[in-house]
């Protein structure tokens, strides 16, 4: 089976439910630091040297972004980006979050 960050984000076209309880479980423990928020949204701050780098870093989650059709929420501030991830169409989380996850981790 392949791992999350080797799979694709899945456009999510609404009527299908949020990940809850044990299947929300399953892939939280496949993307190391980030927290499960509420089951609506996975989190991850990530830490940098300064500013600049962590602008470089926003500039390549926004790159994969767009590649995969999924967009976080960034925030950017001196040495340090905060990513937040939920399928917006359905209002939760889906497998696509933990993908995108994946695929930033490997940034």
């Amino acid at each position: 089976m392949p791992s999350l960050a080797e799979k694709t984000c899945v456009p999510c076209r609404g009527g299908v439910p949020p990940l809850k309880g044990a299947e929300l479980q399953k892939l939280s423990r496949q993307v190391q630091g980030w927290n499960v928020v509420e089951e609506h949204h996975v989190a991850k701050e990530f830490k940098f040297p300064d500013f600049r780098t962590a602008l470089a870093f926003v500039n390549k989650v926004g790159e994969l972004a767009e590649a995969q059709g999924h967009h976080p929420d960034i925030y950017l501030a001196w040495g340090k980006v905060e990513v937040t991830i939920w399928t917006h169409k359905i209002n939760g989380l889906t497998e696509s979050d933990f993908i995108l996850a994946a695929k930033i981790d490997q940034l």
